[in-house]
Order: C-alpha cells, then structure tokens, then sequence
C-alpha cells in the first residue's frame, strides 16, 4: 500500500499548453508523453462507491496494472488515499490479488468479482517533469484526453502535482506559481467521480442548502474548527461545479460558503488569533466583494488567480494546521476541549445576540440594518448544533429563516409577527457558562 498525497487541478487548455515552459523555471526531468487508457469498474448497485473505493485497470502500451482507491481525505483539491497497485498480464480483474484486510467485513470476494463489470473509461495522453522546488521533489503530470460514459464524453485537461519527497508546503507552493497565469481551479472531483457523473448520464444536480456541520462522538474544539472549514470548502467547490455548468443559483451558494468560512473564524478567534488567518481573512474577503458586488463570469472568475489563490491557501490552512504556530499553550489546550461543551456556549451567546438585536426594534426600518447580522448568526448555528436533532435544530432555524425571508423580500406587514415568533423558541441545547 501507498500513500499518494496529490494536488490536483482542471486546466483551461491554454493553461495545459503553457505547463512545460511556466516548469522549464526550475531544474526537473522530462518523460515523453505516454498514451493510457483506464477501465473502471463497478456494481450494478455500486457497491464500490457505497464504501468509498475507485476500481480500474490501466493499460500502459502491453503492460497492464490493477489499482484500487480506498477512503481517504480530500481537501479542497488535495487528494490523500491508500492505494494499492497489481501488474497484470492482461487487462482481466482479479481482485482476490488484493490484500484481503481492505474489504469490509462479511465480503464475499468471489461474489463481487463476478458482480464487477466497466462502468466508463478515460483515454488520455499523460506527459511528466519531476521537478526540484524548494526542499522537495514533486512530480507534475499533465493528463489531456476524454472520460467517456454510455455514449457521453466530456474532455479531460488536468494537472496533478504529486509529493515524491520533501514538504506539503512546497507543493502549495509551487502550484501558486503555476496559477498565477489563470486558467486553473483546484480539482475536488476525481476522474473516477466525473466518470460516475457521466455513466449516469449527466444528472442535474441541485442546489443544497448549507447542511448542519456534524462532528465525530467527543470531538475536541480544533477538530470542530477544521471541520467546520473544511465543510465551507465542500460547500463552495460542490455549488462551483453547478455555477460553472450554468446553474445561476449557485452563486448564492459559494457566497453562502465563503460567509461560513468567515463565520468559523469569528466563532475560534478567541482561541485563533487573527495574526494566524490574516492573509487568507483578505483574500476571501476580496473574493466574496468580487462575486457580491459584480456580475462575474463563471468561467473567468472559477479559473481566476484570485479563486485559486484563496482556495490554496485556504486548503494549505486546513492540511498543515496553519494556527499552531501563533496558538498560545493556553489557547492550544483549550482547543484540545470538548467540542459541544463549546458549541453550547457558543449557541447560547448567539441566541442572546437575535434577543438583543432583534427584540428592541422599534422601527420597520431596522430590520434592514439588522439583516447581514441575522444571515451570519444563522449561518454560525449550521455550524454549532449538529449533535442535536436535526428536526429541533431546523424548527428553530425555520423561524429566524423566515424572518430573515420577509426582510430581504420587503414583507413589512410581516416582519413584528415573524420577528416575535422566532424570538419565543426554547432552546434546543443544553445551556452553559463560559
């Protein structure tokens, strides 16, 4: 088994075109571009996705390799999995070649072998410099091709940037070089998951409300925090795949997302001091003034500089722990605390801000002023109350929601009945002292 820790990103094709003279800036390795074609296979009730594992073979000229993905961790365009590579001498699957121990408990493999048929292929042309930058040694592959799926195909332009030796940092490092012409976005999506895409036959997808952050049994302050950025960064690369297959609405979305970011460092930062965020604070800043205050082009502005850069280091942030350095001891075992023991406080302290702000309105004009406020607690409790019933939570969100509806939408012979009915709702967690 290996580990890959890959970066990987779509490419304009004046982007690809450029990769071999933007590397020719540092020493590296050239290989002749090499032609691959990649089977993947599945269920007829994909059984493989439901555990999280990607199955394919790839033929290299007559040489043949059987490899299987199994979960790992995605960051933003950051792609860790185990894997586990098979020489073949023929393009057949046999996965009782694989270590037993990957498949979940109670799987037949003889059964699965037999239920196992393709699913979609990719065919590209894959060229590759090992390149020496800072302390490291990355390989940086350019793959330029198609995924084609039940008649469906859909072009391939995408650069990976693979760690062979040395720091994580470099590789973020370097691909902020490279970005810096344009015409490359992080790549949340595998291959493997655009090919399901396709096989499909290209479903619409939906737009998605921001979902209740949930966190594992006893999660401490720090896991909350990165699991709370972490689901901002899904949130918005999930609705920038929509806004760039047309779907207006997405928009709202990724602005929704970037607030959330902003959200989680106002809700830490008496444990994250702001020196720890400060650059990436300002660029998603500027990000969300870009795309609230315009009428951005999706192409132009997803395969922009400025989207790329907050989402690299936004994903840097999150993969290297980028607060520790400028964590207090004091502050660093705190964050070692009980993460619902924090969002109780927390939720409480919101709670008190609506009561305050909203329960000595006088005027109908007030409401106005107050909207932003309401739209950012709200979103600050998506990211507090996951351990409670997702029924209670949404109920008591439903009202304030309503509210905030009526405000945007000038519903003024509304607003006193909403504004009391939202203030009136218990409380769904458990009360605490700070």
């Amino acid at each position: 088994m290996t580990i890959e820790i890959e970066l990987k990103f779509i490419a304009t094709s004046q982007a690809a075109d450029r990769l071999g003279s933007q590397l020719a800036a540092w020493p590296h390795q050239h290989s002749a571009p090499i032609a691959l074609t990649n089977i993947y296979y599945e269920t007829p009730d994909n059984q493989l996705r439901r555990w999280d594992m990607g199955l394919r073979i790839r033929g290299i000229d007559e040489r043949y390799e059987m490899t299987l993905k199994t979960a790992g961790q995605t960051i933003g365009g950051l792609h860790q999995r185990p894997e586990y590579n098979v020489e073949l001498t023929r393009p057949e699957l046999d996965i009782a070649r694989l270590p037993a121990e990957i498949w979940p408990e109670g799987c037949d493999i003889g059964v699965l072998q037999q239920q196992l048929k393709p699913l979609f292929t990719t065919h590209f042309v894959r060229e590759r410099w090992l390149v020496s930058y800072g302390a490291s040694e990355i390989e940086v592959a350019l793959d330029r091709g198609d995924i084609s799926a039940e008649g469906l195909s859909e072009p391939l332009h995408e650069i990976e940037l693979e760690l062979k030796q040395g720091a994580l940092a470099d590789v973020l490092a370097l691909a902020a070089e490279l970005g810096k012409a344009g015409g490359l976005r992080l790549g949340s999506l595998s291959k493997a998951a655009r090919g399901y895409w396709l096989a499909q036959g290209k479903p619409l997808q939906p737009v998605r409300p921001l979902p209740l952050l949930q966190v594992k049994p006893k999660a401490t302050i720090e896991e909350g925090m990165q699991a709370a950025f972490s689901l901002a960064l899904r949130h918005w690369q999930y609705h920038e795949e929509l806004w760039l297959r047309g779907e207006a609405a997405a928009q709202d979305a990724i602005l929704d997302a970037l607030e959330t970011a902003r959200q989680a460092f106002a809700l830490f930062g008496a444990l994250v001091p702001r020196k720890a965020s400060s650059a990436l604070r300002r660029q998603l800043t500027a990000l969300f003034e870009e795309l609230e205050q315009k009428q951005p082009d999706a192409q132009s502005l997803c395969y922009s500089p400025l989207w790329l850069d907050a989402q690299l280091s936004l994903t840097g942030w999150l993969s290297s722990a980028g607060w520790r350095p400028f964590t207090t001891a004091k502050n660093a075992e705190r964050l070692q605390g009980s993460f619902k023991r924090f969002a109780d406080i927390m939720l409480g302290r919101v709670a008190a801000d609506l009561k305050e702000t909203f329960g000595t309105i006088r005027q109908h004009n007030e409401y106005q002023d107050k909207a932003v406020r309401l739209t950012r607690q709200l979103l600050a409790v998506h990211l507090l109350a996951g351990a409670y019933p997702a029924a209670e939570v949404e109920g008591w969100l439903q009202a304030w929601q309503q509210l905030a509806q009526a405000i945007y939408s000038r519903r003024q012979h509304e607003l006193d009945a909403l504004c009391r009915q939202a203030l009136r709702q218990p409380a769904f967690w458990l009360n605490g002292k700070v």
